[in-house]
């Protein structure tokens, strides 16, 4: 009953769910339930600023806070750190939340949703786009969640993992959240040619040098011997050589490798 209430139209993000406010909303909350070592608290902040979120809670940290190990295990993710707020709490690191996930692999006996961080990081943006925070509350190295934690969250996110080995460290728990939120908004290709940039794609006119350049010595050495299947052998070579997406340096270097292969033959 609370997702359909929460989930309520909104145009074009300036309708706001009720009881929030307009501060700028940057990603889901990471909430850190009695994180035991100060170095996996580190660690989770870089892998939130992996994926671009800076919000992190703690709820009594065992170590003293702030921690010296925390920041030099986040690796330059000092924003995070600097920024983690402290609380005696759960219900308090959570009180100004519209949305809160709770993260457990474990079956805890309680009829709730459970989604996958893919599904909730979409349900997330959603909401944000109404003024809707949302946050993810993660459990304690050993153990995870308490059940009475587990209770305060809306539905329970789980990772979809190999089911007979389910264990997560903080840090991996953490970014399995952060890496599905941040492919949402991100542009990066799923695949790109890099090429360094002191040369470029060859263009068609090189590639029919080359092409001509093979052909003509390959015709020299006797290759195409069977005259009839020589256009389809030719055709054939040069889809080969298409599919390689030479750029104008290897070109020049394949054409090299061809005249020298030629010389030896000759010599």
């Amino acid at each position: 009953m609370a997702l359909t209430l929460l989930r309520r139209k909104c145009v074009a993000g300036t309708d706001r769910a009720e009881g929030s406010d307009d501060t700028l909303v940057t990603g889901p909350v990471v909430v850190l339930i009695e994180p035991q070592l100060g170095e996996n608290i580190g660690m989770a902040a870089r892998a939130m600023m992996n994926c671009g979120l800076t919000d992190m809670r703690l709820v009594k940290p065992r170590d003293e806070w702030p921690n010296q190990y925390a920041e030099a295990a986040a690796s330059g993710a000092t924003m995070v750190i600097e920024r983690a707020r402290v609380y005696d709490t759960t219900e308090a690191a959570i009180a100004d939340l519209q949305m809160v996930y709770a993260t457990t692999a474990r079956s805890r006996d309680m009829t709730t949703e459970v989604v996958t961080p893919r599904e909730a990081v979409v349900r997330m943006k959603k909401d944000e786009t109404c003024g809707v925070r949302s946050g993810v509350m993660f459990g304690k190295e050993a153990k995870g969640l308490k059940n009475d934690d587990v209770a305060l969250a809306n539905s329970i996110l789980t990772v979809p993992l190999n089911p007979v080995f389910t264990s997560l460290n903080l840090a991996q728990a953490v970014f399995a959240l952060g890496y599905e939120w941040f492919q949402l908004g991100t542009e990066t290709e799923d695949a790109v040619l890099a090429i360094p940039k002191e040369t470029r794609l060859a263009n068609k006119m090189e590639l029919q040098g080359l092409f001509d350049h093979l052909e003509t010595e390959l015709d020299d050495s006797g290759f195409f011997h069977v005259l009839e299947k020589k256009p389809t052998m030719v055709r054939n070579i040069r889809n080969v050589l298409q599919r390689a997406r030479f750029t104008e340096q290897e070109v020049r270097t394949f054409r090299g490798i061809i005249t020298s292969l030629v010389k030896k033959r000759k010599s």
